[in-house]
């Protein structure tokens, strides 16, 4: 399995950290750093999360990382089943 970010998700991280490097920039700097790391659980337990079904026949999931909710996304092939 490979994790692999949306261009969304990547432009979401930079303006949050834009955002908080304002007020402190190793806060800044440790909050997109702790959500970077968060989904590499999703690696060794893809099916780690509330399942959100309004989003079948995809399964997606949301997963949250301190205060801030994250979505995943399995995308699967026929030997990861």
């Amino acid at each position: 399995m490979e994790l692999k970010w949306t261009s969304k998700a990547l432009s979401d991280l930079a303006r949050l950290y834009d955002f908080l490097v304002l007020a402190s920039k190793p806060a800044a700097a440790r909050t997109v750093q702790s959500l970077t790391q968060a989904p590499v659980i999703l690696l060794t337990h893809p099916r780690m999360g509330e399942q959100l079904f309004q989003f079948e026949p995809g399964e997606v999931r949301r997963i949250f990382a301190g205060e801030y909710e994250m979505g995943s996304d399995a995308q699967w092939n026929e030997n990861s089943r």
